[in-house]
């Protein structure tokens, strides 16, 4: 700054700067100290899949791979990377899978057979491609679920429990206690939402009224209405976190970039603090879902420029 105002003063003439003008050098000589406040999306953190792939859905369901658009850990709207750990590996396709496992109110169960098991690369749990009627669908496969397999659906609570099938589909007042649970939905009629990842599971520990008490892999307890749908079993793939991955390639071809030598999982050496699990989480079925907000949509970018980083860009 010194020498800027020394070359502006030289000998005894005087230079005459306006506020316009002194404003102008001040502010390219601080350039460089300029920088953006940047919002995180709000769905940034560990579970953050949303970073990994957008997936293009057709309108109708469908059996066929679906094409995917790899992010490589960048926010789609902003394009900064978001989190450093993801990035290239092997191209691969999308299996729809339906999550929701309903039947008719009144009438039989609905009854699908297994037509075979696959791997499907971008998740961890097996999927199972059933048919029933004139229609196919994917589900994801329990433990011991294989080719040719009868699965049936029901919605009907009797007063005694019902014997537990690996595969069936049953309402959470219908199983008895001690049953290991999967895809177990939130909010009746909305889909799975607890236990998606390989060889986990919940079990039923009891019934509070019209709840039912599950207990997750997390140990936490959660009171779910009775009308939930769950699949009975584990699902499948168990051995999957105990799998190494073998090499540096293997983890790249997965689509994980490298890690700072820095860094290193704590081993347990100095001990951890024991904490108390919270207390059980009670599901009210006149809660409506975060997913049922109105969603407005508009033909035009006034949302994509409005953005915060485009704000500031302009100004």
């Amino acid at each position: 700054m010194s020498s800027l105002f020394s070359s502006l003063w030289r000998g005894n003439s005087q230079v005459k700067l306006c506020a316009t003008s002194l404003q102008n050098v001040i502010s390219t000589i601080t350039v460089r100290n300029k920088y953006k406040d940047v919002e995180l999306p709000p769905n940034h953190g560990p579970k953050a899949g949303g970073f990994r792939r957008i997936v293009h859905y057709p309108e109708k369901y469908t059996v066929q791979p679906l094409n995917i658009t790899r992010l490589g850990g960048r926010d789609p709207v902003s394009g900064r990377v978001v989190i450093k750990g993801i990035g290239g590996g092997i191209k691969r396709k999308y299996h729809w899978i339906e999550w929701k496992r309903g039947a008719p109110t009144d009438g039989p169960p609905v009854v699908e057979k297994v037509i075979k098991i696959m791997v499907d690369w971008c998740r961890t749990s097996h999927i199972a491609l059933v048919a029933g009627g004139d229609k196919m669908k994917y589900y994801l496969a329990t433990e011991n679920m294989k080719a040719g397999d009868i699965i049936t659906t029901t919605n009907e609570i009797p007063r005694i429990p019902v014997l537990a099938k690996e595969g069936n589909a049953h309402p959470l007042g219908a199983l008895p206690n001690g049953t290991l649970v999967n895809n177990v939905e939130k909010y009746p009629g909305q889909g799975g939402c607890y236990i998606h990842a390989a060889g986990s599971a919940a079990t039923v520990l009891r019934k509070v009224g019209n709840f039912v008490v599950i207990q997750l892999p997390s140990k936490h307890e959660v009171a779910l209405p009775q009308e939930c749908m769950a699949t009975v079993g584990r699902l499948s793939n168990v051995e999957h976190a105990n799998t190494p991955i073998g090499s540096a390639q293997r983890n790249r071809e997965l689509g994980n970039r490298p890690r700072s030598g820095l860094w290193q999982r704590k081993d347990g050496r100095y001990g951890r603090k024991i904490k108390p699990l919270p207390p059980m989480k009670v599901i009210k079925t006149n809660e409506k879902p975060i997913y049922d907000k109105e969603i407005k949509l508009t033909m035009n970018n006034d949302m994509y420029y409005g953005h915060k980083l485009w704000s500031d860009r302009i100004n």
